[in-house]
């Protein structure tokens, strides 16, 4: 049983010290503790005095000095004191702008009562469903739908961001021909007349990404017709080819899968992220996550192994998790099918004897799970490990029941790799005329070996249709802003098929054209959007009442009966072994899309760009990855400058120590260095697509790495606060808590003996509480950004992350323990714990943070002097205060991104999560006027909404019935930092985990 002792930490693994990494100290000095230990970073365990001093400096360094802003102390309190005094004068001026009020009501619109529309929001060509937010025609909050199979109410970051992605002033606002301001008729006309030289279409091209839109396939159909010559490539940077051909091996034709982790047991993990990338991984993660607890009472639960070589969420879920070189992935899933009896024979892959008894134990694991288990690979594994997985799906008698084959949701599947090879060859001989480049941005994202740029240079006509200006619109004559998913009509399948109908929230802010207009256009058909959309369902259903269907649709956001057909066909064959395996030696490249701005398209999205990472809690920034042993071998440390090359080109990047990368391996995130992404997303990182060629667009051996002698500055989050050597997170496996369901508890916490100064308070109607669940938390950030988005909190940008000024309300701590070679990871998000006995209460010399009569920690902004008292007497630093004018008063579009129920804060104030109290204050208005009781399950807040898991429960501990009461009685319940004797309302559950008993080693649990 973990009995977790926790010093101060920082995840900034090695950047204050100069000594080398000393893994067999660090090794030794864990075995000598006393008990397990948890620790954020390799210099945490090396206990370093410079580590400790930069901990421990009440006024970090690295906060700076005023001179560093241009402004010293002295000129820095004039000009405060004049502010000061012409304050009162500055309050008491009209308005200069003329304001005209309503004259009459819009229909169908109550002002200051939010209205709630269904869509989705495409990525990758896959839905979401969403429920949108929308104030008098501005929208601004996403919501999960929880009608739609993807989303059952959740949402991730991506979505969450989507709406300061509509408002950004940097979007493209007008349409350009060689760079002139121009107009759409003039575009169409000009493409008109080169198509008439094309008659049957010979010479025009189309590249899109993965398109699953019914009505848009209708389109490509019609446009086929009408030039049957024409051809229609694909390609995004994070296309699944290798599992559209891995279906195609084992199947014998392409085919999509779908996982009901929800009936599985047991499931083995090939390299898959799948509870935090892919088109299906919200739902995903539920399902997973209803199998994972046993809160409610289950004494059973699932249990999950993976291989990987980066720490990914998932892995970080893990029971039992190795670290394995990309080019032996092959050979340890051959391995697994092997030992499990699927046939087919391992590859001369070298196994230690630990991996050997750890695949045994696996196999026998999956043979006693037969039907009720899942083997999944990962989109950036070969197409032979998707074939091994269903070969393994199909011996263990998984199809049918955990593991389904259904037809490809996608319009015309293909490998998309070899899709741009086509293109980029007859580009190069002459042979495309008019190419439109639709939504996608090749130049940026394309291999470097394909040198996209050049080809495209030889079209006489091309044309780019994008939100942004981008690095491909430069090189094209023709560009046409698009329309965001927001502002535009359209549909779209989901992961399993169904059919979400995408309606607009707003008309187009620059003028956008959707997709779906421009490839109507080629082919002469001057139809809206809306009319395509609506147009391809009416014929496809009964003409009479086809209104009123089309009306429950839209409110519903969700086609009926529209999910993908089950497909049957021969079991999977495992297929035969490469017959040479690749070079192993040396250092190896894994090549990963960016986990907070995925492949570049979302480099202008602040909110995104200062996200914490989830394994790294980096911001800002792209580096290259190496485990504690590498980094040793290299003689690296965190923030070094090195130049990675590869195949003779070259790339400078800076070195991040982390904890369960595989060895002699360098992983790098693709999606930074943009060169036209924006003000926020230009010129950040480093470009690591200039690495991926054709022949490893996911990983390749020999990577050569060389220091240059410099260091690049970082800006993390982890290192910013800490719990001073105590408890914050607590674990046990399944086995011991149903030995003993109360270790969580110390024997203080169970006695409860704690001195007591404070008054005590007593709550009539409501009160209010939180339960968190470590669990089943797996650290996407989705609830960050979710928060942000509902309470206006703005970016600070890198150089305020360094200086310790995130503005965030909600962080998510990341803690390792066990063997820096493959230690176990917990998540523990940390909002304001709204304290019964709140420490930062009693020192606020104007009461501006007060104790609500339903037990919320309050802040009144206006009343908020900035002595920051409040924040130092606060021991969990949930707190965060404006440095600065952070927010940004003067763009016009961004105004209508904000939350007109919460205050926009100014510099000089304090402020912090206040359980969405504008949510609370509302139901309760609603409740009044219907003279009943707030339900459960009323009242969520934004964090919890969006949390994908339900790792987070808000509710009434006044309420019996509730959820939140439920959770606080069961005995994985415990207060973080309870001997304060604060009496949090925010409190965790402790992790559980399953891990298999039959294996000894080489699984994080056991070194925990």
């Amino acid at each position: 049983m973990l009995d977790l002792s926790l010093l101060r930490a920082t995840d900034d693994t090695m950047a204050k010290t100069d000594h080398a990494l000393d893994l067999a100290a660090f090794r030794t000095r864990l075995e000598n503790e006393g008990g397990p230990r948890l620790w954020r970073s390799l210099d945490e365990l090396s206990e370093d005095e410079n580590f400790r001093e930069y901990l421990y400096d009440e006024f970090p360094r690295q906060a700076g000095l005023m001179e560093e802003d241009g402004v010293d102390r002295r000129s820095f309190m004039k000009l405060m004191g004049a502010s000061f005094a012409l304050a009162g004068l500055a309050s008491c001026s009209p308005p200069v702008e003329r304001i005209v009020p309503y004259v009459n009501q819009p229909e169908n619109l109550v002002l200051g009562v939010p209205m709630f529309f269904a869509t989705a929001m495409p990525l990758g060509g896959y839905a979401t469903g969403l429920l949108v937010e929308s104030h008098e025609g501005h929208p601004t909050k996403v919501e999960g739908n929880p009608d739609h199979p993807a989303s059952l109410g959740a949402t991730n970051a991506f979505h969450q961001a989507s709406v300061l992605g509509l408002y950004d002033p940097d979007r493209s606002s007008t349409i350009r021909k060689m760079g002139e301001v121009s107009t759409w008729p003039v575009f169409l006309t000009e493409l008109q007349q080169h198509l008439e030289n094309m008659p049957s279409g010979e010479g025009l091209r189309l590249l899109t990404g993965s398109i699953t839109s019914p009505s848009t396939g209708q389109l490509l159909v019609d446009l086929r017709a009408k030039f049957p010559a024409s051809r229609r490539h694909q390609f995004e940077p994070t296309a699944g080819d290798n599992r559209r051909e891995g279906s195609r091996l084992a199947f014998g034709t392409y085919a999509d899968t779908v996982y009901r982790f929800d009936q599985a047991d047991l499931i083995f993990s090939i390299g898959s992220d799948f509870l935090h990338t892919g088109p299906g991984h919200i739902r995903y993660a539920r399902d997973f996550a209803s199998k994972r607890r046993v809160s409610g009472g289950a004494r059973t639960m699932n249990r999950l192994y993976a291989i990987e070589s980066i720490y990914t969420p998932t892995g970080a879920m893990a029971d039992h998790r190795l670290p394995v070189r990309a080019s032996q992935m092959e050979g340890f899933a051959r391995a697994v099918a092997a030992a499990v009896g699927s046939g087919g024979a391992a590859s001369g892959t070298p196994l230690t004897a630990a991996q050997s008894d750890w695949i045994h134990a696996l196999a026998a694991d999956l043979q006693a799970h037969r039907g009720t288990s899942i083997v999944v690979a990962g989109d950036e594994e070969p197409a032979s490990v998707h074939a091994l997985a269903h070969a393994l799906n199909s011996a263990l008698g998984n199809i049918g029941r955990t593991v389904m084959i259904v037809e490809p949701a996608e319009i015309e599947p293909v490998n998309q790799l070899e899709s741009l090879r086509s293109l980029v060859t007859d580009m190069n001989a002459g042979r495309v005329q008019t190419l439109l480049i639709i939504g996608e941005n090749p130049v940026f994202d394309a291999p470097a070996d394909f040198n996209f740029a050049a080809a495209l240079q030889k079209v006489p006509f091309r044309a780019h249709l994008g939100l942004y200006y981008d690095e491909t619109a430069a090189v094209c004559q023709w560009h046409v802003p698009e329309t965001h998913y927001l502002e535009s009509w359209g549909d779209a399948r989901a992961f399993d098929g169904t059919v979400a109908i995408i309606q607009p929230l707003i008309a187009p802010l620059y003028g956008g054209h959707p997709a779906s207009e421009l490839i109507g256009a080629i082919s002469g058909d001057a139809r809206s959007a809306h009319d395509i959309v609506q147009d391809f369902w009416k014929a496809r259903m009964p003409a009479i009442g086809f209104g009123d269907e089309w009306s429950r649709i839209l409110r519903a956001g969700v086609v009926p009966n529209t999910a993908s057909a089950a497909r049957g066909g021969a079991a999977a064959q495992v297929p035969a072994p490469p017959p040479q395996a690749r070079n192993e030696s040396g250092l190896e490249l894994i090549l990963r899309a960016d986990p907070t701005i995925q492949g570049g398209r979302f480099a202008n999205n602040g909110w995104l760009q200062e996200l914490p990472k989830p394994m790294t809690k980096l911001t800002w920034d792209n580096v290259a990855h190496v485990s504690p042993a590498t980094a040793a071998q290299l003689g690296v440390k965190n923030e070094d400058e090195v130049t990675l090359t590869l195949n003779g080109t070259t790339v400078v990047a800076p070195i991040w120590v982390t904890p369960g990368t595989a060895d002699d391996t360098v992983a790098v995130d693709f999606g930074y260095g943009r060169r036209r992404a924006g003000r926020v997303g230009t010129g950040i990182g480093f470009d690591a697509y200039v690495l991926r060629n054709s022949t490893g667009m996911w990983w390749a051996p020999g990577l050569q790495v060389s220091k240059n002698g410099r260091a690049y500055r970082l800006a993390t989050t982890q290192r910013q606060n800490t719990m001073e050597e105590r408890r914050p997170v607590r674990s046990a496996t399944l086995t011991e808590f149903l030995a003993k369901p109360d270790f969580a508890h110390t024997e203080a916490d169970l006695a409860g003996q704690y001195p007591n100064l404070y008054p005590e308070y007593k709550y009539d109607e409501q009160r209010w509480a939180m339960s968190i669940d470590t669990s089943v938390c797996t650290g996407c950030g989705g609830c960050v950004i979710a928060c942000q988005a509902e309470n206006n909190i703005a970016v600070v940008g890198k150089d305020q992350v360094i200086r310790e000024r995130v503005m965030q309300w909600i962080r998510i701590d990341r803690y390792y323990a066990g063997d820096p070679a493959n230690p176990t990871v917990y998540s523990q998000p940390v909002p304001c714990m709204h304290c019964e006995k709140a420490p930062c209460e009693p020192v606020c010399p104007v009461e501006a943070t007060t104790h609500s009569e339903d037990g919320i920690n309050e802040m009144t902004y206006n009343r908020c002097i900035g002595t920051r008292y409040c924040l130092n007497n606060c021991p969990y630093k949930v707190r965060r205060f404006n440095f600065y004018k952070y927010s940004d008063y003067t763009t016009e579009s961004l105004k209508f991104q904000r939350n007109p129920d919460v205050t926009v804060r100014s510099r000089g104030v304090m402020e912090k999560c206040s359980y969405c109290v504008q949510r609370i204050r509302t139901a309760r208005k609603r409740a009044d006027r219907e003279d009943r009781k707030i339900v459960d399950g009323e009242v969520i807040t934004a964090c919890a909404a969006a949390c994908p898991t339900e790792a987070i429960v808000f509710g009434d501990l006044n309420d019996p019935r509730s959820r939140v009461k439920a959770l606080k009685e069961s005995p994985l319940n415990y207060a973080l930092l309870a001997e304060l004797n604060t009496q949090p309302r925010t409190t965790y559950l402790a992790t559980v985990r399953n891990p298999n008993p039959q294996i000894k080693t080489a699984g994080p649990t056991e070194t925990a």
